[in-house]
């Protein structure tokens, strides 16, 4: 019979922590949505509101003193997507950072899209 603590353990892994625990039980983000390439910036860094941070939160400012897209944010920590978007939005909630929107590359511009069409034809 294996210990109790071995479902908790992969030999690779190490310890595996739950993503609900890692956003206090939140399943969604807060306040206005925002898509993976938007930039996650430090507005300031509060000394009070540092305790009250989780690690993770904590490990996101320290990687948004230059702003840095949501996905990237997601790869460094090498957790999900979702569990970053909730950290971020709690930390946004602080005002400890601003998300600043992606630009729509344009796709609806008709020359690109003529540029598109003229060079799959000369393949």
């Amino acid at each position: 019979m294996q210990p109790f603590d071995s479902e908790w353990l992969d030999q690779d892994a190490g310890p595996v922590v739950r993503p609900y625990a890692l956003t206090g039980g939140l399943t969604r983000p807060s306040g206005q949505r925002f898509d993976l390439l938007d930039m996650v910036g430090v507005v300031r860094r509060a000394a009070q509101d540092m305790p009250q941070l989780a690690p993770e939160q904590t490990e996101v400012l320290e990687r948004c003193q230059i702003p840095a897209p949501l996905v990237d944010l997601a790869a460094d920590l090498n957790l999900p997507v979702g569990v970053i978007r909730i950290l971020v939005s709690d930390l946004r909630e602080r005002g400890l950072v601003t998300i600043h929107r992606a630009q729509p590359a344009g796709v609806g511009d008709l020359k690109i899209l003529q540029e598109v069409v003229d060079g799959l034809r000369r393949i």
